[in-house]
Formats: structure tokens, sequence, C-alpha cells
């Protein structure tokens, strides 16, 4: 069975033409929104995710998974770790194959029952890493985090 790289699993995920970012805040300065704006900005439709605010990034913001019309293809989840792991049950529940756990450094949103439920599920799950690590053009700070997480183990082997 071939086991994907992080970078072979990146471009998979990075070519789906529907994504959702949950964790889009309203203020704009977090994780989650750094990565809407890129995954926008890279002709992807995306939808932001939060069940606390009704518009974020200039987008109407979605409760949940299950409120976006049409669905999506691919999931990239920057919340606490403490709910990362009820939505890849969502994700499960509605056969979204491909889910991105956010986590540059630190823990990020990975929880060992979000991984779990993902890797017993058979989804693409992306356990950490960020997809402006890989989404071109890298920026050079994402470039060099990218480099000292690929150096130190802190972006995963395989997926």
């Amino acid at each position: 069975m071939h086991v994907p790289t992080m970078t072979d699993a990146a471009r998979e995920f990075l070519a789906l033409p529907r994504l959702a970012v949950v964790g889009v805040s309203r203020n704009g300065d977090t994780a989650a929104n750094y990565v809407f704006r890129k995954l926008r900005d890279m002709g992807r439709d995306v939808f932001p995710v939060n069940p606390n605010t009704e518009e974020a990034e200039g987008a109407r913001s979605y409760p949940d998974l299950q409120s976006i019309p049409g669905g999506v293809d691919g999931v990239v989840v920057a919340t606490h770790p403490r709910v990362s792991a009820d939505i890849v049950s969502e994700c499960v529940k509605l056969g979204i194959q491909h889910v991105w756990l956010h986590r540059s450094f630190g823990q990020g949103s990975v929880s060992p029952e979000a991984v779990r439920i993902g890797r017993q599920a058979k989804l693409t799950l992306i356990p950490g890493g960020c997809p402006l690590m890989f989404g071109d053009p890298v920026d050079i700070g994402h470039r060099c985090m990218r480099w000292i997480l690929g150096v130190t183990g802190g972006l995963p082997k395989e997926v």
C-alpha cells in the first residue's frame, strides 16, 4: 500500500477545488484567516467556518461544515485541538476525505483523538504543517518554517 508523503498529500489537497477553513475569525489575525486568504488567492472556492460569526474575510461564514451549500472536497482545521476531533468526525459523517490539521510550532490543531478518528476512517489526513508552506507561491517565512520543521521532525513524513 502506497502511503503518500507530506509533499504529495499537500499537493493533492491544494489542488482540490472546494475547501473549508474551520476557525476563521472576525478579526482576521489568526492562522485560519491567513490560510483562508491564501486559498482564496490561489483560486479555490473556499468557505470560512465559525459558529460565532456570520461573516469573516468579507465572505459568509458557516456555523458548521454541513451548512455549506454543495459541500466541500477538503477541510483545513485551524482551531483549538480540543474541538478538532469533533470536526474530523463531522468530515467522516459528511464523506469529506481530505483533512488538514494545521500546526506549525506547538500543538496547533492536532489532537491524538482527531488523528485516530481520521486514520480509522481512512481519510487522507495531514496531521501538521500549514498549507502556506506548500501553496505556490510560498513566502520566505513559510519556506523557512517548512525547512526548519522538516529538519526537526515537526512535519509528518507520511500521511
